[in-house]
């Protein structure tokens, strides 16, 4: 159950059904309040990712307990500090992971998911880095990439995809992506990926001719079904394919003898649906290793379209329109 408090009404994005698009508008509800263990934000920008898609269309609903607000991720600074908090003051700014409720004006949030935002990065660009950060670093480290391995990601050009690509190669893997037209395939590799070829061509047998037929060691799967049996053929030997969606659907077929000759691993992880204190170590671990490289230029956060808080509608129609480059943004304010 949500917790309100007395605040005056915030304006917020709700869903009047599952749908399109235009389901979504602007309206005004009640203000969350800071319970024991979390701050309240008063968020500048809030990041747009495919799981958001998903949840309008109803196919992705939030955790028990959750806002049922979209939005996954924001920037802000801290409006009020809830009790058993310590190490925050109202007006410091931050940036947290959410399991819901970014698209607002106010979201409350267990401390433990709350992080300084990188040194450098101006607050609009900060409301789009934590989710994707998480997502890669917490994968990655499952997976145990190493620097003499073979990496793949699809959607190179992407929010999660430009991200993973830089932070693979800052391990020192070898990185092969996949994206839709030249001006992302070269936006793929202006960032550091070794082979980037288009998704609409054979792009499996482009990676085994890559890789001199070795195959892949570690592959982040945002596409699941569609890919499946293409992801098995290009894995190598004691590879480890990390399923983070379904975007190509949830149900698949694979060769298990293959995988059996392989000695390979298929992962399905999530985030969302973690406990706070499990959140809080991948936030940790963000701050940790990637934030310096963002704040140093190794990493680069991918290019921002930004859209004001009243048009997630249209935000989420360009999103899936697939002519997107980079991370789309509401800013909020």
């Amino acid at each position: 159950m949500e917790r309100y408090g007395n605040l005056k009404p915030m304006w917020a994005i709700t869903a009047a059904e599952a749908g399109a698009p235009d389901v979504l508008g602007l309206q005004e509800v009640e203000t969350p309040t800071a319970g024991s263990g979390e701050l309240l934000i008063r968020v500048a920008a809030a990041g747009v990712n495919r799981a958001d898609l998903l949840q309008r269309q109803g196919h992705y609903p939030p955790p028990p307990g959750a806002s049922s607000i979209l939005g996954l991720e924001c920037s802000g600074e801290v409006a009020a500090v809830g009790p058993g908090v310590i190490g925050w003051e109202v007006g410091d700014a931050c940036v947290a992971l959410l399991a819901g409720g970014g698209y607002a004006e106010y979201v409350a949030v267990p401390v433990g998911q709350v992080v300084e935002p990188p040194d450098g990065i101006d607050r609009i660009t900060a409301g789009g880095v934590i989710e994707l950060s998480a997502t890669v670093v917490s994968n990655t480290d499952i997976a145990g990439l190493a620097a003499d391995e073979i990496f793949l990601v699809h959607g190179g050009s992407g929010g999660i995809g430009s991200f993973a690509v830089q932070y693979a190669k800052s391990i020192g893997a070898t990185v092969v992506t996949t994206s839709g037209n030249d001006e992302k395939l070269a936006y793929c590799r202006s960032v550091g990926a070794d082979l980037a070829v288009s998704y609409r061509d054979d792009w499996a047998t482009a990676v085994m001719d890559f890789t001199d037929q070795h195959g892949v060691d570690v592959i982040l799967d945002s596409m699941g079904a569609s890919y499946l049996e293409q992801h098995v053929s290009v894995l190598a030997t004691e590879g480890r394919l990390m399923v983070i969606g379904t975007q190509g659907g949830a149900r698949g077929e694979l060769s298990l003898g293959r995988l059996l000759a392989k000695r390979g691993r298929i992962i399905a992880t999530t985030i969302r649906s973690r406990p706070p204190e499990q959140k809080a170590e991948i936030c940790a671990r963000v701050a940790e290793v990637v934030w310096p490289q963002l704040s140093s230029g190794t990493i680069t956060p991918p290019p921002q379209t930004v859209f004001p808080l009243s048009r997630a509608a249209e935000a989420h129609r360009h999103l899936e329109s697939g002519d997107n480059l980079g991370k789309i943004i509401l800013e909020v304010g």
